[in-house]
């Protein structure tokens, strides 16, 4: 074999490493014993939009902005090659160049050599923004679960005695309050299934349906019609339950003669503003601690719906208005 045939085969082998890399999803560098690029992986380049020049041959910490500029991972990785250790998941969380704020677990290990001298190490990036937020909106959804089964029984005791029983059969005052409690129920699965082609006017009915036994107790003045794509029906749909929860146990809904008025409008901003304002009920009082049920009504607006409230307590009620940006719902009248 001469030189010719023995650079050739060494520079079929070299692409073939290459292409298997390249191959791989999720993006990839080999670092040398001082933590300087020898090599990256087409995903690399296309995740955090940087050509090879801003790459190869630049120490880890010098990339992009400095997010990799962390002296906890350096001290780390430093360690994997003398001590065939490894790195697993360490989680980096910033804002990068080009794609914005993302969460990435990183994994290093020293690349194998037959005769175990090898002085590089693999490092591998995972991109899990989207899987932590999912994470998030499970513990948020699960921690409201287990407040609404709290709540319920609560809730249920203040239907049973607003249902009228005056002059009424113990049979009619069971149908009724079955009814009132069913509908209760309802609500409570809407917040946890999105229905395609609901409307914003649906929604509040239904979730107030539970409350309306009095014809006076709860006005719907209704605007555009707007249709939710499914993740803002559920987030609203949360908000809307524990709103009409703390009305039916501090507010309108616990006194005879409370109303609950429920309006909205779409601005020329493509903002969706709800307003809940609640009449005849005991003063609203700020809270002096943040229960749960603000918390949900807070990160449902602020953390799904990136949007805004603004909350005014006065001696006639509770007045919220929620501000949205609207996504895949639009107005459509």
């Amino acid at each position: 074999m001469n030189t010719e045939d023995l650079y050739r085969l060494l520079w079929a082998g070299h692409i073939q490493a290459q292409g298997i890399v390249d191959t791989v999803a999720d993006p990839m560098l080999v670092l040398d014993e001082s933590l300087t690029v020898q090599s990256a992986s087409r995903a690399f380049f296309e995740t955090f939009r940087v050509d090879r020049d801003e790459t190869v041959g630049k120490p880890l910490h010098e990339l992009g902005n400095g997010q990799w500029d962390i002296p906890e991972l350096r001290r780390l990785l430093v360690d994997v090659i003398p001590r065939a250790a490894a790195v697993v998941d360490f989680e980096v969380e910033h804002d990068f160049p080009g794609i914005g704020r993302r969460s990435m677990l990183l994994t290093a290990r020293r690349l194998f050599h037959p005769d175990n001298r090898s002085h590089s190490l693999l490092l591998m990036i995972v991109d899990v923004t989207e899987r932590n937020r999912r994470d998030a909106e499970k513990d948020l959804l699960l921690g409201e679960l287990r407040h609404r089964i709290k709540n319920l029984l609560g809730v249920a005791r203040s239907l049973a005695r607003q249902t009228p029983t005056k002059d009424r059969t113990a049979e009619e005052y069971r149908d009724d309050f079955l009814g009132r409690f069913g509908a209760l129920v309802e609500a409570q699965e809407l917040a946890f299934s999105a229905v395609p082609g609901n409307t914003l006017e649906k929604l509040v009915e239904r979730v107030l349906a539970p409350y309306a036994g009095d014809a006076e107790a709860v006005a719907i003045e209704a605007g555009e019609t707007v249709d939710l794509d499914s993740r803002t029906l559920m987030a609203l749909g949360l908000i809307l339950h524990e709103l009409a929860t703390n009305a039916a146990k501090f507010g309108a809904f616990s006194v005879s003669g409370g109303r609950v008025r429920v309006g909205w409008t779409v601005g020329d901003d493509g903002k969706l503003r709800l307003r809940w304002a609640e009449s005849g009920g005991p003063p609203a009082v700020a809270p002096t601690t943040t229960g749960y049920g603000s918390t949900v009504i807070h990160a449902a607006t602020t953390y799904s719906l990136g949007g805004h409230l603004e909350q005014k307590y006065g001696p006639d009620g509770l007045d919220l208005e929620i501000t949205i940006p609207l996504g895949e719902g639009s107005p459509t009248g």
